[in-house]
């Protein structure tokens, strides 16, 4: 079983930056993929970004340009860098982890976007 937390979240201005973390742990496991979802109150969870163990990445159409996802391996970490936060990025963010016959998910980290 693979465990995930996150941090990094917090209050932070328009215009201004984030970092989310995610570190799995576990006992012998594979990753394939790792991601990070969003979910806004009233509203479905939604892909952010992911990352292949090939490095290959993913956006969502409105964080492109401004997010940029990485993953250590070396860690089983993975990490989302978000710059010119607006306030409609404000959600609880979620990782997520993507192996051979398991889909795990974080408690999530929040993040609020607010002058």
């Amino acid at each position: 079983q693979v465990q995930l937390v996150e941090s990094g979240g917090g209050l932070v201005q328009p215009g201004g930056s984030l970092r989310l973390s995610c570190a799995a742990s576990g006992s012998s496991f594979k990753i394939y993929a790792m991601g990070w979802y969003r979910q806004a109150p009233g509203k479905q969870r939604e892909l952010v970004a992911d990352i292949t163990s090939g490095d290959s990445t993913n956006y969502q159409d409105s964080v492109k340009g401004r997010f940029t996802i990485t993953r250590e391996n070396a860690k089983n970490t993975v990490y989302l860098q978000m710059n010119s936060l607006k306030h409609e990025d404000t959600a609880a963010y979620y990782c997520n982890a993507d192996g051979p016959g398991y889909v795990n998910w974080g408690k999530g980290t929040q993040v609020t976007v607010s002058s």
